[in-house]
């Protein structure tokens, strides 16, 4: 089976049905599910389950990747009109005999296939041309059954010309005994007789309707009568000729209408195989594009592939909509620890917080991206197990406390490497003492089994084992104490305060008796919590020092980028100005070399008129001497504009950049230019292996200098030699800002170009795009990078960038 096929999204699941309960996963499908076009798409949606499959789980983010991009440029793109033709196909391929309306529908579905795959006619992406392969219109039966039933499910004439031969002969044996009729109630023989002058059908015969009194009068065949009994419904018998004609034309369009119909079924019966594979495609193309439509809805981003660690920025609740604040989730080796004891007061966000990183694996587990900012990261893990909430059970005499510890001992059995373990108030409903140590050990059990945990706690004794163990950290949830509201944001590195003093004071418990409350408590729990008060108030003035700082960093960007555009106007318009000076130069000369043209050509006239014009010559000679001194006036006056202008495009120089050599005014000294700092106004230069970083306005550029009896390329081979030992091919952005990431890329690829590298590989993942969208501009726009391209899937696929200097 193909991954592509439609028994694809059927794979092993990562986490049983009460995790998924627990992290309200129906609830993300159910959201997906509403974004899909019709049923077949619908009930995939519904059956989506995050796989425990590496392989799996990059194809159908790979998928979801691909519909991003089709909609992107796309956006209309759908499967709109399709319908769930899967019974009429059943009851074709059975034998039976379809009806115009489920004809009707088939015909919608490839008119909505046809639309499609010309929609896809010049698209590259690997899995929608795969989809395009599979997607058959059937153009000859759209036609046949288009030309048999109109789109009110009524077989038309020009289903078969034995069909509208019928029904001109039902048309007119109709109009016959309907004239006739009309004519007996116009008569005179009839008056007082008629209930009603009308014709009507009864029993598939056209009668008219008599008094019941009159009955004897009129010869005919009662087919019915009123439900009062005072009409009767009679054919009389002059045109039961006329009805028995129509009725023949009747029986005759219905058997021929049948028999059109048996040829339409037996038409899609020959062609159900492929229409089912065909109707199975665009469900799964309308899958893909509803978990595009969904990730953009949540602005989510692909989270980069990793084994050792999960990290999610700014990440989201998803079913929390606006309301959601963005928390920071760090948890793997890579970070110095597997395991995560959140704490803080109730309310505060614990379990959102474990939920928020339970239920993002299991979204990016299904093909879904994830509510997160650039620099997301997750593993694929084999297992994630979830005990959430409250589920004890009367019925099967379980208390809060024995639910849990069933789950806890299911976790405890199938932990291992790759596995995601999370932990609602591990331990409680028992007695504290015995519950912080079973939590303990439970935890510790865990680790060695090689999975990742993370746990919610109120017992101090579980902080303390954080601080203590290795592999164990903390995290806190904030809370307002002045306004008895939680902030919702976690901290990782602290044990978080449960506010239980704090907020019974605010909500007005008697003074005394919280002192007497205080003084029960040890005093190194209370040393303890008073220090973490205070780290946390000096993590918040740290905060609102960093959100200053970047505020400052921010507009001196904005800064520095008004300055550009202005020293690249000025340049525009000195350029301008050059250009102007030297076409008027250039106009000057061409008129005074015209004119010394015609003051020759006159010149030579006057010379063949000879001495019998001479007084006349004498005049024209003076005119001629002033027009040439005027020319040469003009001449010099030319050459002196040119010679000006390039003196001034002279005196500039050359203008540093990366790559040439250059001089310090002050020092003296001589180097390679390998980095220019638009935002500082220095310059870095490389000498003799030191950097060496001066003012712009010091540097003078130089030609590059041969030291010593060492040929010039085995100098530079040497600069080169050092340089790559020290400059790596590839450069990860992952997770940055674009202002900072930007920074590190020119530096970079300055180091890079010093070091003789060919390529450099730019990773900067996936995201909303913008750091990939700016990376690109500024090495399309850099004088050095001679071709820029996206990575290939063993580089990165579209996460990475290749810049071939």
């Amino acid at each position: 089976m193909t991954p592509t096929s439609p028994g694809a999204e059927r794979a092993p699941v990562a986490a049983d049905e009460g995790t998924l309960r627990a992290l309200e996963f129906g609830a993300i499908v159910a959201q997906l599910a509403e974004l899909t076009a019709f049923e077949p798409a619908r009930e995939m949606a519904l059956a989506s389950s995050p796989s425990p499959d590496a392989a799996h789980v990059g194809l159908r983010q790979d998928q979801t990747d691909e519909a991003v991009r089709l909609l992107d440029e796309q956006a209309q793109a759908t499967i709109g009109g399709a319908r769930d033709i899967r019974g009429s196909l059943d009851r074709a391929a059975r034998g039976g005999r379809l009806t115009p309306a489920e004809l009707l529908e088939i015909a919608e579905t490839l008119d909505a296939t046809a639309r499609f795959a010309e929609r896809l006619k010049s698209w590259r992406g690997a899995h929608f041309t795969g989809i395009r392969g599979e997607l058959d219109p059937c153009p000859d039966l759209a036609e046949r059954i288009g030309r048999s039933v109109d789109n009110s499910g009524e077989i038309l004439d020009s289903a078969s010309s034995e069909l509208a031969t019928i029904r001109k002969r039902l048309r007119t044996s109709q109009d016959r005994v309907r004239e006739r009729l009309n004519a007996m109630l116009r008569s005179t023989q009839l008056a007082g007789l008629i209930g009603e002058p009308i014709v009507t059908v009864r029993s598939g015969r056209y009668v008219i309707p008599i008094r019941a009194e009159a009955k004897g009068r009129v010869k005919g065949i009662v087919h019915d009568q009123s439900a009062s009994g005072a009409t009767l419904f009679i054919e009389p018998l002059s045109v039961v000729e006329l009805n028995n004609a129509w009725t023949e034309a009747s029986l005759a369009e219905a058997r021929e209408e049948e028999r059109i119909l048996d040829e339409l079924s037996s038409s899609v019966e020959a062609r159900s195989s492929s229409l089912r594979d065909s109707l199975a495609a665009l469900a799964r193309a309308d899958l893909w594009m509803a978990r595009a439509r969904l990730a953009s809805a949540m602005d989510a981003v692909r989270p980069a592939p990793t084994e050792d660690a999960a990290e999610l920025l700014s990440a989201r609740h998803p079913l929390l909509g606006g309301s959601a604040v963005p928390i920071d989730l760090r948890l793997g080796d890579r970070f110095g620890y597997r395991a995560l004891v959140v704490t803080g007061p109730n309310t505060g966000g614990k379990t959102v917080s474990l939920k928020t990183l339970g239920l993002l694996a299991l979204m990016h587990q299904a093909g879904l991206r994830v509510p997160a900012a650039d620099g997301a990261r997750l593993p694929v893990f084999r297992r994630v197990m979830a005990d959430i909430g409250d589920e004890q059970s009367i019925a099967q005499s379980l208390s809060t406390f024995s639910s849990h510890l069933r789950n806890v001992v299911r976790f405890v059995e199938a932990a291992g490497p790759a596995t995601l373990v999370l932990l609602d108030e591990v331990g409680a409903g028992t007695d504290p003492t015995e519950g912080s140590a079973l939590a303990m050990a439970v935890v510790t059990r865990l680790l060695e089994a090689g999975a990742m945990v993370a746990a919610t706690t109120h017992y101090a004794e579980l902080k303390s084992f954080a601080t203590e163990h290795p592999s164990v950290t903390n995290a806190a949830v904030e809370f307002d104490v002045a306004t008895l509201r939680p902030t919702y944001r976690l901290t990782i590195g602290l044990p978080g305060k449960s506010q239980a003093f704090a907020i019974a004071e605010r909500l007005g418990l008697p003074a005394d008796i919280l002192a007497d409350a205080r003084a029960r408590i040890s005093a190194d729990h209370a040393s303890m919590e008073e220090t973490l008060a205070e780290i946390a108030r000096a993590q918040e003035a740290q905060q609102i020092a960093l959100e200053a700082a970047r505020a400052e960093r921010t507009a001196a960007a904005d800064e520095r980028d008004r300055a550009r555009t202005g020293v690249s106007r000025a340049r525009r318009e000195a350029g301008e100005l050059l250009a102007d000076t030297r076409r008027a130069a250039d106009d000057m000369l061409a008129r005074a070399e015209r004119e010394v043209a015609d003051v020759r050509r006159e010149l030579m006239r006057q010379r063949n008129l000879g001495a019998s014009r001479a007084p006349r010559g004498a005049e024209a000679f003076e005119d001629l001497a002033k027009k040439a001194k005027r020319v040469r006036s003009e001449t010099v006056e030319a050459h002196r504009v040119v010679e000006a202008a390039e003196t001034d495009e002279e005196s500039r120089g050359p203008q540093p950049r990366v790559g040439l050599w250059a001089r310090s005014r002050t020092l003296g000294s001589t180097g390679r230019i390998v980095e220019i700092s638009g935002r500082t106004g220095r310059v870095t230069l490389e000498t003799d292996g030191a950097r060496l970083v001066i003012p712009a306005d010091d540097v003078d550029v130089v030609h590059e200098p041969i030291i010593g009896p060492a040929p010039p390329d085995l100098e530079a081979e040497e600069i080169r030699r050092r340089a790559a030992a020290r400059v790596s091919p590839t450069l990860d952005l992952h997770g940055e800002r674009v202002e900072a990431a930007l920074e590190r890329l020119h530096a970079h690829l300055n180091d890079a170009l010093l070091a003789g590298l060919d390529n450099v590989v730019i990773v900067h993942g996936m995201g909303t795009g913008a750091l990939r969208r700016a990376v690109r501009e500024v090495l399309a726009e850099h004088p050095q990078v001679r071709g820029v391209r996206g990575g290939r899937r063993d580089e990165g696929g579209d996460g990475a960038t290749i810049a071939e200097l």
